[in-house]
């Protein structure tokens, strides 16, 4: 019986729905970051539903939480943890400590629950503050660590850490990658014995590579859709030095620091990607974070990973790939893309569908919200108090931040003393918007953020009233 073009349409769609459960059911797909720095996102046991729902083979928290690593048991999936950053000193000096460690935060759940990777320490060599107090111990902690699991015959277990692109003198966009090398200030004195540990216990290099930040800082010379794993024959890079061909900046990226490492005589360690992924929201001066574009990016990654590529440099060579991340996390501080890279809202709906095993054929999901800036935004800003739609804000927070606002600038709150342009309405609501903006528009450039703990959001609508004017980010 012939049929029908709809008709065959839809059992290609219902065959790729089997495929797509087919992958989840196995558990092949890549990996997510689980972070939880939300006020209100579900609890373990739900967000390890929908770490399955979206069909991730692996998960990465920031700790060795014992809720999430009890609710992990049982599921196969492989999991990473991470000794938080403040003791690595203290397991590094001692080798007790390091087993107690071990014996508090790892064998209660081990091997119920599939513990693949023990992270020490987070972007360790990106915080310049703990430089002569942790870079330096950063190996002998990792090798405390590595006793004690031997003494427990625990072999199953690879010991790393995680590093951003800033390692590399050149940065996030080495390029040409060849040419990329590690710091000076790091590279014999902590990355040559990092990588003499990692390659001795046949570990992984864990990088976090956005191409998001490379394309959001070059979006003149490095076309979007090569970025997000788009890119055609007009949209290739060749790198003088190797003659190796590119048609993605993730790849670029991964060459780079495998180039660097071989500068220090380890070109043969294993890389591993311990965070990649795209913003979904941001501010309006921040380009290019959307729906649209991150649902690209991260369908994309998956797709291609599924099937091994390696890169230019190590065609075929597999590795572990986590993407950030799992939730909106609306407490991180800092520019507003840095609360949403979630695949999910705090209260569990997906932001865009999405297959991590990477079985689902792109064709067959949904249509996507257009892109609405992924040209820069031209227009004036402002910062105000946040608008929870008909929450009430705490006034305690409100009237903390207002304080900090007042306490920072230089004249940011003269307008809303009594008898002053600003001072009426004489409320803590109108008075904390005043002191956001004031305070944002005058110390932005020096990295301020519209945050305030949570309080406050950028606008496009002029908050102006009567004779009291705000200041835009025009002027």
């Amino acid at each position: 019986m012939a049929i029908l073009p709809t008709a065959w349409a839809l059992l290609l769609i219902i065959l790729a729905g089997c495929h797509v459960a087919h992958g989840r059911s196995s558990s092949h797909g890549i990996g997510v970051n689980y972070g939880r720095v939300a006020d209100d996102i579900p609890p373990p046991r739900r967000s390890v539903e929908l770490i399955r729902t979206v069909g991730a083979g692996s998960v990465k928290i920031y700790d060795a939480n014992s809720s999430v690593l009890r609710v992990l048991a049982g599921t196969h999936m492989r999991v990473s943890i991470m000794v938080p950053n403040d003791i690595i000193p203290g397991l590094a000096a001692s080798a007790a400590e390091a087993d107690r460690w071990v014996a508090e935060n790892l064998v209660p759940y081990y091997p119920e629950t599939r513990v693949k990777y023990l992270l020490v320490g987070n972007e360790l060599l990106s915080d310049y503050s703990i430089a002569n107090s942790t870079w330096s111990r950063i190996v002998p902690a990792m090798e405390n660590l590595h006793m004690s699991l031997r003494r427990r015959r625990i072999s199953s277990v690879k010991i790393s850490t995680t590093l951003a692109m800033d390692a590399l003198s050149s940065g996030s966009f080495p390029r040409p990658p060849s040419a990329a090398e590690f710091r000076p200030d790091i590279a014999g004195a902590v990355i040559r014995p990092l990588l003499r540990f990692l390659n001795g216990t046949n570990s992984y290099y864990f990088v976090d590579a956005y191409p998001y930040f490379v394309w959001a800082g070059n979006n003149q010379t490095v076309p979007l859709e090569y970025a997000l794993f788009q890119s055609g024959a007009g949209s290739r890079y060749v790198d003088p030095g190797t003659g190796l061909t590119y048609t993605n900046m993730l790849d670029e990226m991964l060459d780079a620091v495998v180039a660097a490492m071989a500068k220090l005589g380890y070109g043969g360690v294993k890389l591993g990607i311990a965070e990649t992924g795209w913003p979904n929201g941001g501010d309006y001066e921040q380009i290019g974070g959307n729906v649209h574009n991150a649902a690209i990016y991260n369908r994309n990654l998956a797709a291609r990973m599924a099937k091994n590529p390696g890169t230019p440099a190590r065609p075929g060579a597999k590795m572990p790939v986590f993407v950030f991340s799992l939730y909106n996390e609306d407490l991180k501080p800092g520019p507003g893309t840095e609360r949403h890279w979630g695949l999910y809202y705090a209260n569990g709906t997906a932001v865009y569908p999405v297959d991590l095993t990477g079985a689902r054929p792109l064709w067959s999901y949904p249509p996507l919200p257009p892109p609405e800036n992924d040209r820069p935004y031209k227009g004036p800003v402002w910062c105000v108090l946040a608008d929870r739609g008909g929450e009430k804000l705490t006034e305690t927070a409100v009237g903390d931040a207002l304080a900090y606002a007042c306490g920072q600038g230089n004249g940011t709150c003269d307008a809303i003393q009594p008898g002053r342009e600003c001072f009426r309405p004489n409320t803590t609501a109108a008075h904390a918007s005043y002191a956001f903006n004031s305070y944002w528009q005058q110390l932005r450039k020096t990295g301020a953020t519209c945050y305030f703990k949570n309080l406050a959001e950028e606008t496009t609508k002029d908050p102006s009233h009567g004779s009291c004017k705000f200041h835009s980010s025009l002027g």
